[in-house]
């Protein structure tokens, strides 16, 4: 595989939560940004047509990511009003699932108990979703994701922002763009707090994690080819796979979708 897999700081066991809630607040700004929710609805209305019930089972959520969006803009218009999403995470964001929880929205929740994305519990049946997630899996672990997913006979789809299509000597070119990107976009984070601000502008601790785990991200993002490689054995007359890329801001995104054939 061309993938590396690197470390990011923001998967340390040891990384102070306090920092790693910062930087996915971060992280959710960039997805609008990048237009992420936009480019994600054609994929996961394709995949909710495979779909047993009406529901979006995000893995490994963290601060909750853009497939509130996602679901959001798709229950508003029209094409799925009656559409649920439940945010997950093996490692779940208290102060996120607890903002989430007490709007008491029947329609979206976040599970407080841990949930694998490798042992999906049997009674959560609706389309899996990963998004910029897949890459911090190595590859036995996401191979057993998606076997999970294709033994359940579940629909899942795997999202990144980034393609990992360039030259590998290129990719720390990222590196320094991440970095003073980080001192323009900070006041567009919500919910805003002071240590947001002062750990980006007086004491510059995010900037330096969110360039380096940006460019690690990259690094360590599958390929279409490498996908090819996690998903051999896991077709069959009953499971599909499809794979792409589509083009939005910042260059190409990269998509796997698996899928039951009803």
């Amino acid at each position: 595989m061309k993938r590396i897999h690197l470390f990011e700081f923001e998967d340390m066991s040891w990384f102070p939560d306090r920092i790693r809630v910062l930087m996915t607040r971060y992280i959710m700004t960039f997805h609008k940004i990048l237009g992420t929710a936009g480019l994600l609805e054609k994929l996961v209305e394709k995949g909710l047509q495979k779909s047993e019930a009406l529901l979006i089972l995000d893995l490994c959520s963290g601060s909750g990511g853009p497939m509130l969006d996602v679901a959001e803009n798709l229950r508003t218009s029209g094409r799925f009003p009656d559409l649920k999403l439940m945010l997950s995470d093996l490692y779940p964001n208290h102060e996120a699932a607890k903002s989430i929880n007490q709007k008491n929205d029947p329609s979206v929740a976040y599970l407080t108990d841990p949930l694998d994305a490798t042992q999906v519990r049997k009674g959560l049946v609706g389309l899996r979703t990963m998004v910029s997630s897949m890459h911090h899996m190595k590859p036995e672990l996401a191979r057993k994701i998606l076997k999970n997913a294709k033994e359940a006979n579940q629909p899942i789809l795997i999202f990144e922002i980034s393609d990992n299509s360039v030259p590998i000597f290129l990719w720390w070119l990222a590196m320094p763009f991440a970095f003073i990107m980080t001192f323009i976009f900070t006041p567009l984070v919500r919910p805003m707090s002071w240590q947001q601000l002062v750990f980006t502008y007086l004491i510059p601790i995010l900037p330096l994690f969110i360039a380096w785990d940006g460019a690690v991200s990259n690094a360590r993002t599958y390929t279409l080819e490498d996908m090819e490689d996690l998903i051999q054995g896991l077709s069959d007359k009953s499971y599909s796979w499809e794979m792409g890329k589509l083009k939005g801001k910042g260059g190409n995104k990269l998509y796997l979708l698996g899928s039951p054939l009803h």
